[in-house]
């Protein structure tokens, strides 16, 4: 059995359900397999809609190996490093369908990808960008981290508008007759290391950050991860 189909077995039989929002939890699996399970619910619930019927989404949480992804509008020129020191690093590259440029992802990052209908929820895809932020700077001021958005700048950042300005969490979606995929990444005890590889989202002056590396110390994944769904849960009550 192809390690695709076996995520996919996992999803089928392993939904927890909270609310009315589906959750399921993959672990840690390439970028390529996850994307496969996305791209298929995507569109599912984008055939549903188009038939008149009822669209339930599901989200996605997981940690990726290591992967640089770049989205559609992004520039190749923004990988700093050539094949062989991928190859060397077990680093794979991805061009996807996402909004924004090029990030990384790997292990110690928490990965969100909602597979949802907007319509259900009665929010715009502004307004949904915005429920993604919000739900991260809520779990980040619990362990007295100050996240904040920055004008112009999607995500969720920290000391914006000082010299010291930099990025913890990425966010980059792509919505179909507002059926969405993709999502956020939050680095909380990520190598930041892997960043130097790249220009973050495109930007040669910004700096990327960690929960870890904001507080000096490792932090407890699967808390967060909870903390999160309840955070989506809040802010995503379905409409009667």
């Amino acid at each position: 059995m192809s390690r695709v189909c076996y995520l996919e077995l996992i999803y089928i039989r392993s939904f927890v359900f909270m609310g009315k929002l589906n959750f399921k939890d993959l672990g840690i699996a390439s970028y390529s397999d996850v994307y496969k399970i996305q791209t298929d619910l995507f569109n599912q619930l984008l055939n549903k809609k188009i038939a008149g019927e009822k669209t339930e989404g599901v989200i996605l949480f997981c940690e990726h190996q290591h992967v640089f992804t770049i989205g559609k509008s992004g520039d190749n020129n923004n990988l700093l490093v050539d094949n062989t020191l991928m190859q060397k690093k077990k680093i794979d590259f991805f061009h996807t369908d996402r909004g924004g440029d090029i990030t990384f992802h790997g292990p110690g990052q928490i990965v969100v990808y909602p597979i949802i209908d907007l319509d259900n929820y009665k929010k715009s895809p502004k307004e949904y960008v915005y429920i993604l932020e919000n739900s991260i700077i809520e779990v980040l001021s619990r362990y007295g981290i100050k996240g904040e958005i920055s004008q112009g700048n999607i995500g969720v950042w920290l000391d914006v508008g000082t010299a010291k300005e930099r990025k913890i969490c990425s966010v980059g979606v792509k919505i179909s007759r507002k059926i969405c995929m993709h999502g956020l990444a939050l680095n909380v005890n990520t190598d930041l290391s892997y960043f130097n590889y790249i220009n973050p989202c495109g930007f040669t002056d910004k700096q990327m950050t960690s929960m870890q590396k904001e507080l000096g110390t490792k932090v407890d994944t699967e808390r967060i991860k909870s903390m999160i769904k309840n955070e989506l849960v809040q802010r995503l009550p379905e409409a009667g």
